[in-house]
């Protein structure tokens, strides 16, 4: 399990938790959403999508055994996984010296080739080894295959960083209807162009990827297993669950920071397609597991 430490996803802003925090007084307002959602819960179609990181997968994890059992139990589930440690560490041994444009990872053509064989080659298929000794139905695939992420350069100044603008669901939904768990490594593909002779693979963020293809299957849950309890206040409290309003709240006046931010706005648009979101410690045993099952963990944002 040693080369899955460091997953979180190549060019995820890296979250202090004492920054991903917020006063509960702040967030005012009742929602009325609340009878909506549970509506759009019982319309949802009952898969979830989880996005996991090297953080979670410790001594103590029991993630991979999560899903074998959510498996052997019925329930359709997809993940999604990053890779920045591991990316980072095989950079260095490369001698690929990382650069940054307003604190964001730049990903050039040597950067990129790095990204596309760790995420879609080593952490991939060691993942889906380690889920099938275990005892899991899984198989590894890519945004790449059959352009399941289709997607454009977010700035040239970032290089091939990709923003996500269609999800063909086919590849993932053959994976599952073939009784697997799919395994997804977070590349896009842009089309081809004019003057251009082949199509360009992206480096995506994994929480966005997460989102847009929690909201194009039209899961019911969409949980992220981090290494911290979930979204804090100011004093350290766990708040246990947030309306869209105070979400966007959170996003819009920047109080909600690093890797917490493209994690709540994944969870916004996974709830736009239906589903509910959970941002969880994924280092707890069975958390997995637990909030799944209707256990009151982390926070739920939806």
């Amino acid at each position: 399990m040693s080369l899955l430490n460091g997953l979180s996803g190549m060019n995820e802003p890296q979250s202090d938790p004492e920054q991903d925090t917020f006063n509960s007084s702040e967030l005012g307002g009742s929602d009325g959403t609340s009878k909506v959602q549970a509506q759009k819960e019982t319309d949802a179609s009952g898969t979830i999508v989880v996005k996991i990181g090297g953080s979670t997968l410790g001594s103590h994890d029991t993630t991979l055994h999560d899903l074998m059992e959510l498996q052997r139990q019925g329930v359709n589930s997809v993940v999604v996984h990053g890779g920045g440690k591991i990316i980072s560490d095989w950079m260095a041994k490369q001698g690929v010296m990382p650069r940054f444009v307003r604190g964001l990872r730049v990903t050039d053509g040597p950067s990129i080739d790095i990204v596309v064989a760790v995420l879609t080659g080593l952490i991939n298929k060691n993942l889906v080894a380690s889920m099938v000794e275990l005892g899991a139905r899984s198989i590894g695939i890519s945004g790449a295959d059959d352009g399941m992420l289709r997607a454009c350069v977010r700035d040239p100044e970032l290089g091939l960083v990709g923003d996500i603008t269609d999800v063909n669901t086919d590849p993932i939904k053959a994976v599952l209807d073939s009784g697997c768990i799919p395994v997804i490594a977070p590349v896009g593909v842009k089309p081809v162009e004019d003057g251009e002779n082949s199509p360009t693979l992206l480096n995506i963020n994994a929480d966005t990827a997460a989102g847009e293809i929690a909201a194009a299957l039209n899961a019911s849950r969409l949980v992220f297993l981090t290494d911290v309890q979930g979204v804090l206040d100011t004093t350290r409290r766990l708040i246990p669950r947030l309306t869209e309003r105070q979400a966007r709240g959170l996003i819009s006046s920047n109080v909600a920071a690093g890797g917490m931010i493209p994690k709540l706005e994944a969870c916004l648009t996974a709830l736009h397609s239906g589903g509910v979101s959970h941002i969880i410690d994924g280092r707890e045993p069975s958390a997995l597991i637990d909030v799944v099952s209707g256990a009151t963990l982390g926070t739920r944002i939806g």
